[in-house]
């Protein structure tokens, strides 16, 4: 059976939504492990004495932080940021999964024609 350039296209489509959808997941992952390894830190960063010591890196160095009250601010400020971002990909997703529903059904009645 030769597939028209139209199934042809919406195959293509399909594929490009997989992709998409593999692309998203692996970025959600990144993104929900940082989100995760922030959470710890400001965790980890509550429970020890004002007075000991705190490093932060950046890059391949460690420079000591003299503001801890600044640090976790910024750590705050980025977890904020890391959970905007992964809200803006669910919605991406969502849609995305919609359209490769919606997509997939077309070439599915399309092929029993």
């Amino acid at each position: 059976m030769e597939l028209s350039p139209k199934m042809q296209n919406e195959l293509m489509e399909a594929q490009q939504l997989q992709q998409q959808l593999q692309s998203i997941a692996t970025q959600r992952y990144q993104f929900e492990t940082q989100k995760k390894e922030i959470e710890v830190t400001l965790e980890e960063l509550d429970r020890i004495d004002r007075d000991t010591p705190v490093y932060k890196n950046v890059g391949n160095l460690s420079f000591r932080v003299k503001d801890v009250d600044a640090l976790k601010k910024e750590l705050e400020e980025k977890k904020e940021s890391l959970e905007i971002r992964l809200k803006a990909l669910e919605r991406q997703e969502s849609r995305i999964k919609d359209r490769y529903a919606a997509l997939q059904e077309k070439i599915s009645k399309e092929m029993q024609r």
